[in-house]
């Protein structure tokens, strides 16, 4: 009897222990670690109940074996219903996690799929909503004006982005970013600034190296377009490669592949409605992007991208993309014939990091058919370029270690260096049999050199200094003079 009751404390006190220690633990982020500790509770008020109702035994009496029911173990009741109490508890917090928000307070910010790291974040939850977004503001001051007198000094908050995706289950996955620019909206051509819907898509993943994405997708070209969360990039601009040459933000309706094909090895590959070549000028083919707002669909193209990371040289990443496709949309004429304007654009990017190295490498080109046709029909928009280039490069370097060893925040230097010309190559004029005049376009060489300081991951401030070298006469409405900008961003 004494050795039951013994062992009976024992368990009690030893299963209390588990119960105590399982509490102790970090605050459960998942309902699968709820449901975990909620199980192991469960099997605890089992065991318990079990030996407080234990089978009588044989006890000796006056010296003679007789069948008499031994005094019954004194089960710890109360001990049980605190168990079921902190279960009770846990099922309380299951349901919460059952609602559709789900927000992890500790999210892990690191880029999947192609997307940059906050917008990433809906890939991580286990179902339901989640919240992200990114800002950036800019204060530009205007050292040298070059002349120009509409380089006026500014303040502008540039975006604020609001990520809200979806995970209907483990397999179906909605993301969506909106953008509001410069603050406000307003009257005129985005003159106080837009609301749009950058991405809009469905992702459907069934194997590692097959996965289909739908809807209005980013093109999966340069650094920048997919990637473009200021956490990510230097200075407070986005390089210029990557807006004139590279039309970023650009996005498209379509629907296509993506994944990885082998360890280090992904892909994504996506048929997408083609440019607007109305659109296009003498600062490249960035006014001919669709954006899916009512997108012309008579004209499709492809588009395709490879990055390889290997595994034998850590922080090394490399990788090429195109965009292919005709942008005439069955609206460039001439002595009633149709041109179809086939558009190609390639580029060729390299990324390596090493213990707070950073050098980054681009280079892009692009070549439009029809553009002798295409010109008489934009008039004063022309010309456009029938080819154009672009490159950069890149280096920045974290000194912070070299500075306070026991610090965790960023601070990083950077230079960089653009060359790009929207006009390398110009066709004839149909109509007189001339050239086109090429006097005025994008003709640049761009020296930047700034500093990104991080305290945490999420928030970034930057100062950079841009000497800009124009040999052409600039397009209205392009800045072109010497410029300080200092700037906060931020993503959660």
């Amino acid at each position: 009897m004494v050795h039951q009751k013994n062992y009976l404390s024992f368990t009690i006190a030893g299963l209390l222990s588990v119960s105590t220690s399982v509490f102790a633990l970090e605050k459960p982020k998942t309902m699968d670690e709820m449901w975990k500790i909620i199980e192991m509770q469960q099997k605890q008020i089992e065991a318990l109940q079990k030996k407080g109702n234990a089978t009588p035994t044989t006890q000796p009496v006056n010296d003679k074996t007789t069948s008499s029911p031994s005094p019954a173990p004194v089960v710890a009741t109360n001990d049980v219903k605190k168990l079921e109490h902190k279960t009770d508890v846990l099922s309380q917090e299951v349901e919460k996690l059952r609602t559709n928000l789900s927000i992890p307070e500790d999210a892990k910010y690191k880029s999947m799929y192609g997307m940059g790291p906050a917008a990433s974040k809906v890939y991580g939850t286990s179902k339901g909503l989640s919240i992200g977004g990114y800002g950036e503001a800019m204060y530009t001051n205007y050292v040298d004006t070059k002349g120009n007198k509409n380089n006026k000094d500014s303040a502008d908050l540039e975006r604020a982005v609001i990520y809200l995706g979806y995970k209907f289950n483990d397999w179906i996955v909605l993301n969506n970013e909106i953008e509001f620019e410069h603050a406000t909206t307003g009257e005129g051509s985005e003159e106080k600034g837009e609301v749009s819907v950058e991405f809009s898509q469905l992702d459907f993943f069934f194997d590692q190296k097959y996965n289909v994405r739908a809807g209005l997708i980013l093109v999966p070209m340069g650094f920048v377009n997919e990637m473009h969360e200021p956490t990510t990039f230097h200075g407070n601009r986005r390089p210029d490669i990557e807006r004139y040459i590279i039309p970023s933000t650009w996005r498209e309706m379509g629907a296509g592949l993506f994944g990885e094909v082998l360890p280090g090895l992904q892909y994504r590959m996506y048929a997408m409605t083609g440019l607007n070549a109305q659109g296009f000028s003498n600062t490249g083919i960035r006014e001919g992007r669709q954006g899916g707002s009512n997108a012309k669909a008579e004209d499709f193209a492809f588009t395709g991208r490879l990055d390889y990371s290997p595994t034998q040289i850590s922080g090394l990443l490399f990788g090429a993309s195109t965009f292919l496709g005709s942008s005439g949309q069955n609206d460039v004429a001439f002595n009633n014939q149709k041109y179809n304007v086939f558009t190609q654009l390639y580029e060729g990017h390299i990324q390596y990091k090493y213990r707070g190295l950073e050098l980054r490498a681009l280079g892009a080109w692009s070549h439009v058919d029809d553009t002798a046709f295409l010109n008489s029909n934009l008039g004063t928009a022309a010309p456009l370029g029938k080819e154009s280039f672009g490159w950069y490069v890149e280096a920045a370097h974290d000194i912070m270690p070299l500075l306070w060893k026991e610090s965790n925040h960023y601070l990083a230097p950077f230079f960089r260096l653009e060359r790009y010309n929207t006009l390398s190559a110009i066709d004839n004029n149909s109509l007189v049999g001339s050239t086109f005049d090429s006097r005025i376009g994008l003709d640049r060489w761009i020296y930047q050199a700034g500093i990104s300081y991080k305290p945490i991951p999420n928030i970034v401030i930057k100062a950079d200094y841009r000497n800009i070298n124009d040999q052409k006469i600039v397009p209205m409405g392009i800045p072109n003079g010497d410029e300080f900008n200092f700037g906060v961003g931020f993503i959660y």
